[in-house]
C-alpha cells in the first residue's frame, strides 16, 4: 500500500509539479502594514501612519518599543477600546486634521481616547472644535440703530461678525466714476458698522450696492438693504422701536436674532 502511494505522488510530480508545492498565490503577511483590533474592529494601516507621533502608544505598539500584551483569536494586537470611534484616530493620523461629522456629539468620549493613546495633538484638535461648535449653536444678535442724525448716522452691531463682512461685501463707494471699495472708516470693529456720514463730501461720491448698480441715496434705503440681508441670512425680527411711524426703516432700533 505505502508503495502504491509513493508511485502515485511520483506520477502527480512528472503530469504537474506544481501540484505538491504551496500555492504561489499564498500572500505573506506585509511588513509595512499593520491589523488592530479595537473593541472587536478591525483596522488595516500603514505601519508609518501609526508611529506618525513617536511617544504615542500606537506607535511604541507598531514599533516593538511596548510588548502586545493581548491578540485576537487570528493574532491581531486587541486593544479593548471603543472601535467606532477608533476611525477618527486613525483619520487624523492618516490627514493630519480633525474632520468630524457635523452631527458628532462624543467630543468627551473622543477625548478620552485621545488621551489613552496618548495623542496630544489630536485632544487639543477636538476640544477646539467642540469650542467652535458650541460657539456655532450659539444665538446671533443683530441691532440696527438710526439716530436720525446725520452725525451720528446709522449704527450696525451683529455678534456674528461674518454678517458684518456681508454688508461690506455688498456696498461700495463710487468716487469720480471709479470704484473705492468699502469705505473704512465706517468700520468700527469686526462687530460694527457706522455710517456717520453718509454722502461723503467730495461731489459725486456715492454708495452703491455691488453687482445691482444702485445707487443708495438715503438712509432708509440703506437700512432697508441690511434688514433684507439680514432677513434672507436667517435672522427674525425680535423689537422695533418707535415703530408708529408704519415701516420698519423708519424705526428707531430694529433687533434681530439667528
Amino acid at each position: 500500500m505505502e508503495w502504491n502511494l509513493r508511485r502515485m505522488e511520483s506520477e502527480i510530480r512528472q503530469m504537474n509539479p506544481d501540484l505538491l508545492q504551496p500555492s504561489k498565490s499564498f500572500k505573506k503577511p506585509s511588513s509595512f502594514t499593520f491589523t488592530l483590533n479595537i473593541g472587536g474592529y478591525l483596522y488595516v494601516t500603514q505601519k508609518q501612519t501609526l508611529s506618525k507621533y513617536p511617544g504615542s502608544l500606537l506607535e511604541e505598539i507598531v514599533t516593538g518599543k511596548k510588548a502586545v500584551l493581548h491578540v485576537d483569536s487570528v493574532g491581531n494586537a486587541f486593544i479593548d477600546r471603543d472601535g467606532p470611534l477608533f476611525r477618527h484616530v486613525l483619520n487624523f493620523l492618516r490627514i493630519g486634521e480633525l474632520l468630524l461629522p457635523e452631527d458628532f456629539k462624543e467630543y468627551s468620549l473622543l477625548v478620552r481616547e485621545a488621551e489613552f493613546y496618548r495623542l496630544g495633538e489630536l485632544s487639543e484638535a477636538v476640544k477646539n472644535c467642540e469650542q467652535q461648535q458650541a460657539a456655532a449653536r450659539e444665538p446671533a444678535f443683530l441691532e440696527v440703530t438710526d439716530s436720525h442724525e446725520r452725525s451720528q448716522g446709522l449704527k450696525v452691531f451683529c455678534s456674528d461678525s461674518s454678517f458684518i463682512e456681508k454688508v461690506k461685501g455688498r456696498l461700495v463707494q463710487v468716487s469720480k466714476s471709479r470704484l473705492d471699495g468699502f469705505p473704512e472708516e465706517f468700520v468700527v470693529s469686526s462687530n460694527v458698522i457706522q455710517f456717520r456720514h453718509f454722502i461723503k463730501s467730495e461731489m459725486g461720491s456715492r454708495l452703491v450696492l455691488k453687482e445691482d448698480n444702485t445707487f443708495l441715496c438715503t438712509l432708509e434705503t440703506l437700512k432697508l438693504e441690511i434688514v433684507m440681508l439680514a432677513l434672507r441670512g436667517g435672522y427674525r425680527l425680535l423689537t422695533s422701536l418707535d415703530s408708529s411711524r408704519g415701516s420698519v426703516v423708519h424705526c428707531e432700533a430694529l433687533h434681530f436674532v439667528k
